[in-house]
């Protein structure tokens, strides 16, 4: 079809297919907690990542005791999407886990309808930042602490007095690695988006 041909009308009778609603969600949480991999677990297509290697100066400022296999971490973000069904169109951005990026939190989060916390209960205060910028900018989200090895440290109930997260806010066991755990957490997020907007 060249510019000047005119869109393809719908037959008589036939309704027109819209595309799926965009609907943004932001993945944030610590250093090292699985950002990078729910992104890369659900995405239909081949994940954006910024992943840069860790350098001997970024590990003497990053604590790599609970992730002693990690060699790269996010720099910018990470962009992956996937589709819910025929009408609605998730676009995921994963945040930078370390502090010092946080700059780059604004421009990330304009216009996200919600965000999913991640956690790992081994050192949850490395999520403690996420928490507080979702919660002064009123944006609704969950927390979605992640099984490592497939067993969490703490309840989370524990887990929900330690962030201070009133009771309004989920607070979900997920895999980041397993496509339908990671699914069903944005779910929650995206019914959390409803439920404030009053949809």
């Amino acid at each position: 079809m060249t510019p000047t041909e005119p869109l393809a009308r719908p037959a008589a009778g036939q309704a027109a297919v819209r595309p799926p609603l965009p609907v943004k969600l932001v993945i944030a949480g610590g250093f090292g907690v699985g950002k990078t991999t729910a992104v890369g677990s659900i995405s239909e297509i081949e994940p954006l990542t910024t992943e840069a290697a860790i350098t001997e100066v970024a590990a003497g400022v990053d604590d790599l005791s609970h992730t002693p296999r990690k060699t790269t971490t996010t720099v910018a973000m990470d962009f992956g999407c996937i589709t819910i069904d025929p009408t609605l169109k998730l676009y995921l951005f994963g945040t930078p886990g370390q502090e010092r990026f946080g700059f780059m939190w604004d421009d990330i989060v304009e216009g996200a309808v919600g965000g999913l916390v991640i956690v790992d209960t081994r050192r949850l205060d490395d999520c403690y930042a996420a928490v507080d910028y979702f919660e002064h900018r009123q944006i609704p989200f969950a927390v979605a602490v992640n099984a490592f090895d497939g067993k969490v440290e703490h309840s989370l109930d524990e887990v929900r007095w330690a962030l201070d997260v009133s009771e309004g806010v989920p607070v979900l066991v997920f895999d980041a690695r397993e496509r339908g755990s990671v699914r069903d957490a944005l779910l929650v997020v995206l019914e959390q988006a409803l439920a404030r907007s009053g949809g």
